[in-house]
């Protein structure tokens, strides 16, 4: 699928949506339900897998894969709701699409078996194409006082979408604003991030791995997937244009592959790359093994997964950097492929899960045993 995205890459910038021939590729190929439970016709693969999967797409389009991911860990947390939720989204559909913007944002009311909530939230990517949305909330008993802070589960048909989404890169992902006025979210579609923090799912079915996975490594890892997959996309397009034979200017070298200069920072892009995807397999795997042995996965090693995650964002913007130096001014013009996958990459790589100086501050913190945080996102 690597090509077909490659090809619409231009136009899903320009549309600022996923192109409908992506959606619909990835949706017959079932590359939407990779977190969907088996139970519902869902892979129910591993975050390895989703991975694996989304950094391959980054290859081709890093708003793809970047709603591909979203719309993937979104669907993970439906999961970790009570079957009657889970049966509500799947059981009628089970290629229902979810998206989220977990934030806690707007108002909320206690109401009558639930709560009711007000508001706009921010940076929903691939809003278009879903037909679910998770929201971030406080949850308020019927003083008016905040008691939780919850994810509400919002059919699309109850929210508007706002178009606030003109930015430098990774434009193609739709982020825009969701809008709600007065829906009432019943209790059952209101998850309990205090709980879900501590590894407290409400699914009944405590079996299935997945759905024990470590709840803020999980949503973190999600974002790290594309960003690897547009590194590669960049290492690949300028091995291309060197392969066509063109020189350097105002030098001697008729092909620059023959130049040591090319091929000393190509051999660093691409050990960089390699860097970033070793760190973030390593995340996978740890948060892949701890929710496979059914037990909750230590601070420690969460904030070491904020760290690899941290890392798999520097080390693909410093391979990126060296690869324009190699491609040079060209690699900046409209019809460089170049420009937009480092608009993405930048962009992307600044979401603020994965800050690279918070989480620097996080896991120094781990390692020293202080146990008071800068974030409870760990």
């Amino acid at each position: 699928m690597v090509e077909l995205l490659r090809r619409n890459a231009a136009r899903t910038e320009q549309d600022r949506q996923v192109a409908e021939e992506n959606i619909a590729a990835l949706d017959k190929a079932g590359l939407f339900g990779i977190t969907t439970p088996e139970r519902f016709g869902g892979r129910q693969a591993s975050i390895r897998t989703l991975l694996e999967v989304t950094s391959e797409l980054g290859r081709g389009c890093g708003s793809t894969a970047w709603v591909t991911s979203l719309i993937n860990i979104s669907g993970w947390a439906v999961g970790l709701y009570p079957e009657r939720t889970q049966r509500e989204v799947y059981e009628a559909n089970p290629r229902a699409r979810v998206c989220s913007a977990l934030p806690p944002q707007g108002t909320s009311r206690a109401a009558d078996g639930g709560q009711v909530i007000s508001g706009r939230w921010g940076f929903a990517s691939g809003c278009q194409h879903a037909g679910w949305a998770l929201l971030g909330m406080q949850v308020s008993d019927a003083s008016g006082e905040q008691v939780d802070q919850g994810l509400a589960l919002v059919a699309m048909e109850q929210l508007t979408i706002e178009d606030t989404w003109h930015v430098a890169g990774m434009c193609g992902t739709g982020s825009n604003t969701l809008v709600a006025d007065g829906v009432f979210v019943p209790a059952h579609h209101i998850l309990s991030v205090t709980k879900a923090k501590q590894g407290e799912y409400p699914t009944e079915f405590t079996d299935e791995a997945l759905y024990r996975t470590a709840f803020i490594p999980a949503l973190s890892l999600s974002l790290a997937g594309p960003l690897l997959g547009l590194a590669r996309g960049g290492l690949e397009l300028v091995l291309a244009s060197l392969a066509k034979g063109r020189g350097i200017s105002h030098t001697f070298y008729d092909e620059a592959r023959e130049a040591p200069a090319a091929q000393t920072q190509l051999a660093e892009a691409a050990q960089l790359v390699d860097t970033a995807a070793l760190h973030l397999m390593r995340a996978a795997d740890d948060v892949d093994s701890w929710a496979a042995s059914g037990r909750c996965m230590p601070v420690p090693d969460r904030t070491r997964v904020r760290m690899d995650i941290a890392t798999v964002a520097r080390r693909s913007r410093e391979a990126l950097e060296i690869l324009l130096n190699v491609q040079g001014a060209r690699g900046f013009a409209d019809g460089s492929p170049l420009q937009r996958i480092w608009r993405d990459l930048g962009t992307g790589s600044r979401h603020a899960m994965i800050n690279p100086a918070i989480a620097n501050e996080i896991y120094g913190r781990s390692l020293l045993g202080i146990e008071e945080q800068v974030t409870p996102l760990i």
